[in-house]
């Protein structure tokens, strides 16, 4: 624990990526157009969705959820980041980090059962599509969504909970661009073994469950495509799990390669793997979707054509 003579950090300081003055502006550039293009990716798929009739199937509703999902978790972190690049001092307050913490925990979690209700979905579709309209049923989908977004919010306050009771005296200095919970921890002076505990068990409990519905329900899909005769049959269901398929991998391999790969001696490596996982992604989705999506693509040639 803390000693007595503790004082309690006030703000937290963070390096970011580089000192050099033309590297920084090279940099905020950079991560300015990511970040407009996430903006008008996430929005312009939201938009087209509530615009476009035929955009009205299950699928497109978590859809236009999980554009919303990565529009706040982006807008969350990059904003931030974008500022420091323009500043000498890159800080930001306890209250302001604390802040970062559950906002990012929140939207993270929910968007990890968002893509397993979109597993489910296309395991319904696919496996049992003489039943789909009735097991995804509009009332059936507000409660996944419901439930992802109260998911989220659980691992937000527990999060956030455990890291309020940590204490920071000996150190504010926070070797990334944002407030993580990792880092965090390894920088608190008090006992961290509530905090670890419960990030360990939020990410088993919720990380590992939500990552078994999209692992069992791909296994489903496969066999249930394998076991087609035609060929274009095969090709036609696979198309309709391409997209969400291609989200999946590029959303849980970054999470994946950020949180379990073994720690280098490189901060550097650390923090390019953390701008895949919360900068890049979610400017992704809204581009997968559009560019791998026929019935997206049929929906965007008809609102031009109404204009």
């Amino acid at each position: 624990m803390a000693g007595g003579n503790c004082t309690p950090v006030t703000e937290f300081s963070l390096t970011g990526f580089t000192k050099d003055p033309v590297a920084q502006l090279t940099l905020f550039l950079m991560f300015l157009l990511i970040y407009l293009f996430t903006i008008l990716g996430n929005l312009g798929m939201i938009a087209l969705i509530r615009a476009s009739p035929q955009l009205r199937s299950p699928m497109y509703y978590f859809l236009g959820n999980l554009a919303f999902v990565d529009l706040c978790s982006s807008t969350i972190i990059t904003p931030k980041m974008l500022v420091d690049f323009l500043s000498e001092k890159k800080g930001i307050a306890y209250a302001g980090c604390m802040a970062q913490v559950f906002i990012y925990d929140l939207f993270g979690m929910t968007e990890c059962f968002l893509l397993a209700m979109m597993a489910y979905d296309r395991y319904t579709a696919v496996c049992h599509p003489l039943v789909y309209t009735l097991v995804m049923s509009p009332k059936c989908c507000l409660q996944l969504v419901i439930g992802s977004y109260l998911v989220g919010l659980t691992n937000g306050v527990g999060q956030t909970m455990g890291m309020s009771s940590l204490s920071f005296c000996s150190s504010n200095v926070l070797d990334l661009f944002f407030c993580d919970i990792s880092p965090l921890i390894s920088l608190s002076t008090s006992d961290t073994t509530l905090s670890r505990l419960i990030l360990r068990t939020s990410a088993s409990l919720f990380g590992m469950s939500s990552c078994l519905v999209v692992l069992v329900s791909y296994v489903a899909i496969i066999s249930a495509i394998l076991s087609i005769r035609s060929a274009e049959g095969k090709c036609k269901a696979f198309s309709t799990c391409t997209s969400h398929l291609t989200t999946v991998s590029i959303f849980y391999g970054t999470a994946l390669f950020m949180y379990l790969k073994p720690s280098s001696d490189s901060s550097r490596e650390d923090k390019w793997a953390a701008v895949l996982y919360t900068v890049v992604t979610p400017m992704l989705n809204p581009l997968i979707y559009s560019l791998r999506n026929k019935e997206v693509k049929e929906a965007l040639r008809r609102l031009a054509k109404s204009k």
